[in-house]
């Protein structure tokens, strides 16, 4: 099992810099084998919308709002390593699918990603936000509900 966890640069940050980011990504991507489970998540800063259009075979029709130019870099980085977008396939609430709010309350996005490689799409049951954890922050918990096989040797 492979676990990458990152924070990636905002929409507003300088083009080089999220060049830069997912320059670096890619690599650590492509070390894991292909044949372990690899889950890639973290606060991603990108908004992938509802629009699947391109994208069928990696995420679903239901994510948050419209697809933004981080959004889209993204998406690209999750297809050309067969990554699934989790937060796009469940249907839930729009409380459930937020993962972060504005200081005033007024807008709600979902920011923070956890993806899956397609291999293992079937073991990922639900993911969806947990607004109760009290850690003063303006972001939500994320929680995937994996569940695997072990096999015995």
């Amino acid at each position: 099992m492979n676990i990458i966890q990152c924070c990636a640069p905002t929409n507003d940050s300088n083009d080089d810099i999220k060049d830069q980011f997912y320059g670096r990504l890619q690599p650590i991507n492509e070390k894991c084998p292909r044949k372990d489970l690899t889950i890639l998540m973290g606060d991603l800063n990108v908004k992938v919308g509802i629009d699947d259009t391109r994208y069928e075979y990696i995420m679903g029709r239901r994510g948050l709002g419209e697809r933004k130019e981080n959004g889209e870099r993204f998406e690209n980085l999750c297809a050309f390593n067969k990554l699934v977008i989790g937060g796009t396939i469940f249907p839930h609430k729009r409380i459930h699918k937020a993962t972060w709010i504005s200081p005033h309350h007024t807008t709600e996005n979902h920011i923070d990603h956890i993806c899956i490689n397609k291999k293992f799409r079937r073991t990922m049951e639900d993911l969806r936000t947990k607004r109760g954890a009290d850690i003063a922050s303006d972001r939500h918990l994320v929680v995937a509900k994996i569940k695997l096989r072990i096999k015995k040797h």
